[in-house]
């Protein structure tokens, strides 16, 4: 046991000084991003070097039904082999015992990544990159709701009630009043991130009620996909500590702006370490515009992995903090690509198109994927827009079967983030979009039933 535990990262041996590993959670991310795997008593994983899960986890719907997305030979369930990534062991700290979490690669028997798994699909954009000399680096924003506890789904959800008795205010973006009203939450957030070895770089109050914003540093996009996804998990535990829900839902209340996961792109020069959006004498460079270009022309394509869900297009409307558009232009909060205020060393790209329902070692994949095509292509971006992007029509597509089509017909975007992956990704996006057609929703009912 000492053996192993002695190569932990720092935060997870800080975590388990003095004290007695019980359990280890084997996990790895679905296409949802639900954490799939196995539970095992810490003497256990000690012996074993591998686990097995079938791949068929990656075919199943956000709902539990099976897509009919195996190979040709069938629903076999084919067994993949899982080895523990020791650099993503990680406390959970919300547990009544002392547990361990480890993310795990998902490799077939002959060693082969599992090409519908969503780390390795961002593993392969990255690596190609790295192919051309390139470093990506990211850094994802991830707003949320903390609302009251909602055990019924046909009643509406609601804002969680604040220490002051009173619901969570609405409309009072950056108020540090508006925070301090579920400021237990984020109390057991910020403790649970120190335990497990997270950096926030800072949280505020967004426009909707009871709506959070989360900050990570910038740094390597496997690392920090890792991290959205132990963060999405430690939210949820924080805020039922607190007998509320915190929820990722892109919309999940009327009349309230949407969650995003805005994602912050700069690449650096492999051997050199210098941004190559930031020339010689701190000007704006090829690459610079050719990443912009290829995200304004592929990003269609991948809106289906930026917003998977029907829910997820819900967000997307005029004047309410989404963007509806490919406009580009810097320190403007209407396009859907934005160039923050930085100087040239920091240069970076913000897509702000993905939703914080989306999965995301997909929703970074797909981002960097658009950005790479832009440099293989040499596309030029549109001239920067000037003005309210709002004021313009919508370039994205507004619904979950048309952002499919278009996805399907996206082959150079399939050649990016794996032909099998996309032909798994579409048949199970189909297979749930069919399953939401099938329920008739309140709207429905109370307009048409007596009126067509």
């Amino acid at each position: 046991m000492a053996d192993w535990k002695d190569n932990l990262p720092d935060a997870a041996r800080s975590y388990l000084e003095g004290r007695r590993l019980d359990e280890v959670e084997c996990i790895i991310a679905d296409l949802p991003g639900i954490a799939r795997g196995k539970a095992m008593p810490a003497s256990k994983f000690a012996r074993q070097g591998h686990f097995h899960l079938p791949d068929s986890i990656f075919f199943q719907t956000i709902t539990g039904d099976w897509a009919e997305a195996a190979s040709d030979e069938g629903f076999i369930e084919r067994d993949m082999i899982l080895t523990p990534d020791m650099a993503t062991a990680t406390a959970a700290p919300w547990t009544g015992d002392w547990t361990l979490q480890v993310i795990h690669n998902a490799t077939d028997r002959e060693g082969t990544p599992i090409p519908f798994c969503p780390r390795n699909v961002l593993k392969r954009v990255v690596n190609l990159y790295h192919d051309r000399g390139l470093k990506p680096v990211v850094a994802p924003e991830m707003e949320f709701f903390l609302v009251a506890r909602n055990t019924d789904p046909a009643q509406e959800i609601e804002p969680m009630m604040g220490r002051s008795g009173r619901p969570a205010a609405a409309r009072q973006a950056y108020s540090m009043t508006a925070v301090d009203e579920y400021g237990p939450v984020i109390d057991d957030i910020y403790d649970f991130a120190e335990a497990q070895g997270f950096e926030i770089d800072g949280i505020t109050q967004e426009g909707g009620a009871g709506q959070v914003e989360i900050n990570l540093r910038h740094g390597n996009p496997v690392k920090l996909a890792d991290e959205v996804f132990y963060f999405k998990r430690l939210i949820r535990e924080a805020a039922m500590r607190h007998d509320c829900f915190a929820t990722f839902m892109a919309k999940p209340i009327e009349e309230e702006p949407g969650s995003s996961m805005h994602l912050h792109h700069s690449l650096m020069d492999l051997e050199s370490g210098q941004n190559v959006f930031a020339g010689p004498q701190g000007g704006e460079t090829d690459m610079f515009y050719h990443f912009i270009g290829g995200l304004q022309r592929h990003l269609p394509s991948a809106i289906a992995v930026f917003a998977p869900y029907v829910n997820s297009y819900r967000r997307y409307v005029k004047d309410n903090a989404a963007p509806i558009n490919l406009a580009w232009a810097r320190d403007n909060r209407t396009t859907g690509i934005r160039i923050p205020l930085s100087p040239p060393e920091s240069r970076r790209v913000e897509n702000r198109l993905a939703g914080m329902d989306c999965n995301p070692y997909l929703g970074i994949a797909a981002s960097l994927a658009c950005g790479l095509l832009g440099l293989t292509e040499q596309i030029r971006p549109e001239p920067q827009f000037k003005g309210d992007a709002y004021a313009g029509e919508a370039d994205i597509p507004r619904g979950l079967g048309i952002a499919l089509d278009q996805f399907d017909a996206a082959h150079a975007l399939h050649g990016l983030l794996g032909p099998e992956f996309a032909r798994v990704y579409s048949i199970v996006k189909r297979t749930e979009y069919d399953e939401f057609l099938q329920v008739i929703s309140p709207w429905e009912r109370e307009h048409l039933l007596l009126n067509v």
